[in-house]
């Protein structure tokens, strides 16, 4: 199973283009978590010791404003309790989606410099994830 954590800047580029814009989105989150964090570099007050779950929550909390910003919110989230058609070992740990207003407002936040900031909880967090961005089919 090829391992994503983080999206190349050529990836995200060519993927966003290809989305229509001035419509909702819907970003369908896959997680995988580590069982322990894995901080690169620390910050002064970091607790590096926590299960990635529990870096990812730290993540999750500090995002909530940067989605409030754009108007962007999660719409469902859960346990992922077994993967009924993937490949072996492709199994998940959690899924969340969230509905932005459009792609404009996703690549807004994610370009913003103090959400770039918080993003290292995330990364410490995960072993593999996806990201999937879906528009509702007329």
């Amino acid at each position: 199973m090829e391992i994503s954590i983080d999206p190349r800047p050529d990836q995200l580029q060519s993927a966003l283009a290809s989305i229509p814009q001035n419509q909702p989105v819907v970003m369908l989150n896959l997680l995988q978590f580590k069982a322990r964090a894995e901080y690169r570099q620390t910050q002064s007050g970091d607790n590096t010791d926590l299960t990635g779950q529990q870096a990812y929550a730290i993540y999750a909390e500090q995002a909530l404003t940067f989605l409030k910003e754009v108007g962007a919110e999660v719409i469902w989230h859960g346990s992922a309790r077994a993967s009924l058609i993937a490949p072996a070992g492709e199994d998940w740990d959690q899924v969340l989606l969230v509905k932005y207003p459009d792609i404009t407002r996703f690549t807004q936040m994610i370009m913003n410099p103090d959400y770039q900031a918080i993003t290292r909880h995330r990364s410490a967090a995960l072993a593999n994830s996806r990201l999937i961005a879906t528009q509702e089919q007329n």
